[in-house]
């Protein structure tokens, strides 16, 4: 019975094994959408460069390891309307130290966004400022989500500012659009399997 159960267990490490070699075997994608990873974008010049946000990245600023800060360039160019910070403590110990701290100066936050699992903790304040202009204010820990930065994060933003840059944005390239850019425009919403899928 024991020769049995080892013969088995040979025979499954086998399978094991040459399924893990035939998978490694098949060549990763690098193109989706007809853009290949490692290319250079100016490879496209179809594509738009702007947005209706741009950013900055700062780096140790002030107890913060890093962080992005976000404006507009059409309704109110220049104008802040988003500020992203990373603490430079990305420990739990902190996290609670902050949450505690923003509760004190703030009330009982808002809105839970957080998973059930303890990995994403993730608190949101909502405000209206003195000139009527909704704020809205996040504290989040993460601990190993890989869709989000780990650590400690802040993030602070008007809602409805960038609810507008991105509509002044929309309207000034419908409004600026050649004849023949819309005939290009049409071209490019064709579409097949060779862009849908990963190759």
């Amino acid at each position: 019975m024991n020769k049995l159960f080892l013969v088995g267990i040979i025979i499954l490490s086998q399978l094991i094994i040459s399924h893990s070699q035939s998978v490694s075997a098949v060549e990763p994608p690098t193109e989706v959408g007809g853009f290949v990873l490692g290319s250079n974008v100016t490879d496209y010049p179809e594509i738009e460069y702007s947005n209706f946000l741009k950013e900055v990245v700062i780096y140790d600023w002030h107890g913060f390891h890093k962080g992005i800060i976000s404006y507009g360039v059409c309704a109110s160019p220049g104008e802040i309307v988003k500020i992203k910070l990373k603490y430079a403590d990305s420990s739990k110990k902190f996290f609670k130290i902050l949450l505690k701290k923003f509760k004190k100066k703030y009330g009982k936050p808002t809105e839970w966004k957080g998973d059930s699992f303890g990995i994403l903790h993730i608190w949101k304040w909502q405000f209206v400022d003195k000139n009527n202009n909704r704020v809205h204010l996040v504290l989040q820990h993460n601990s190993k989500n890989p869709n989000e930065n780990t650590g400690n994060m802040v993030k602070l933003y008007y809602p409805d500012n960038i609810i507008r840059e991105q509509k002044c944005f929309t309207d000034q390239c419908t409004k600026n659009i050649s004849e023949e850019e819309k005939l290009k425009r049409l071209q490019r919403k064709k579409s097949d399997w060779n862009y849908l899928i990963p190759r």
